[in-house]
């Protein structure tokens, strides 16, 4: 498996594995906790080293579920997980220092390891200087208890604001062919920076593989049927864009997300997408893309594809937008 520098050093495969989705978000899990292990482990078999977690997936199962299945191949692998919500009151966040510590000790115990390899904000706390944040990471950092620090959904001044107390290694977002926002702003100070990025959801959540149209219905606990991209309207309206990436890995005999994933591998050398998946024949076809090549006119014609065919629905509802991009 090839790999990449996200920043400072953090050297991990070129496509990582997000875990939220064998815990919450996506319906009925089709297979058990054993499964999942399994899963789990056969990724790393499989060359994945990195794999990302946060305490509120479960909430608080999924770095159980990481922690445990990881726990044979600790040495092999790079663990991210997240701080930053007050679980228990439903959307609430919390970034003050103390709380950061003590999520940093519950989150190690449910890890079963002795420090966190990279550990993010998972939402910006407009309570909370972002520079009291980034100088809690570094008493955990010189305690050894974590290894790096990261963002999410943080914008460039904020992230700006964090580097300038403690150095951030990567910022995640969401970022995919039809999510472009970090484009602006987020990406050219991360290439100032140094730092590396991460993107979730860089499949669309499963609707840039093509497995998914106005026909689907989404289990009751599934977060899609709450998102306005996934509405059976717009749903219908943006399938011409999978249509093309469609028609575009027909051509290079790969699936339709392996050409969405080269896509973003092929936008900065320090780009790592998470994609999440409970099966290991998924975690193959995902890897499979880092050795893809998308030819510069194949990447023009993709880069423009969102403009040129436009995407319809916001990536959330109001209520849950205004925790992003803080």
């Amino acid at each position: 498996m090839k790999t990449r520098n996200l920043g400072l050093g953090l050297e991990v495969s070129a496509i990582g594995l997000g875990c939220m989705g064998m815990s919450q978000s996506y319906g009925p899990n089709p297979g058990s906790r054993d499964d999942m292990i399994a899963v789990l482990r056969g990724a790393v078999d499989a060359g994945v080293t990195l794999f990302d977690t946060a305490e509120v997936y479960g909430p608080y199962v999924n770095e159980e579920l990481v922690g445990e299945a990881l726990e044979p191949v600790r040495d092999q692998v790079t663990i991210a997980t997240k701080f930053g919500f007050d679980i228990g009151r439903e959307g609430g966040l919390n970034s003050r220092p103390e709380h950061i510590r003590e999520v940093a000790d519950a989150s190690l115990r449910r890890l079963r390891t002795d420090v966190i390899d990279l550990f993010y904000q998972h939402r910006v706390d407009p309570d909370v200087p972002v520079e009291d944040v980034a100088g809690t990471i570094a008493e955990l950092v010189a305690a050894g208890k974590v290894r790096h620090f990261g963002l999410s959904e943080a914008s460039a001044a904020t992230i700006r604001r964090a580097h300038a107390v403690f150095p951030v290694t990567a910022v995640q977002s969401e970022y995919s062919l039809w999510t472009r926002d970090p484009e602006a702003e987020v990406l050219p100070a991360l290439e100032e920076l140094g730092i590396g990025f991460v993107p979730f959801s860089p499949l669309g959540r499963g609707f840039l593989t093509g497995a998914i149209d106005a026909n689907t219905t989404f289990a009751d606990d599934d977060m899609r049927r709450g998102l306005p991209r996934f509405t059976e309207e717009n749903r219908d309206a943006n399938a011409a864009l999978v249509a093309h990436v469609a028609e575009l890995a027909a051509a290079k005999h790969a699936t339709t997300g392996q050409v969405a994933l080269a896509w973003l591998l092929a936008q900065r050398p320090w780009i790592v997408p998470i994609p999440g998946t409970r099966r290991i024949s998924r975690i193959q076809e995902n890897l499979a893309a880092a050795d893809l090549e998308l030819t510069p006119g194949e990447l023009d014609d993709l880069d423009a594809l969102a403009a040129r065919i436009g995407v319809h629905g916001e990536r959330y509802p109001e209520s849950m937008q205004r925790t992003v991009n803080g």
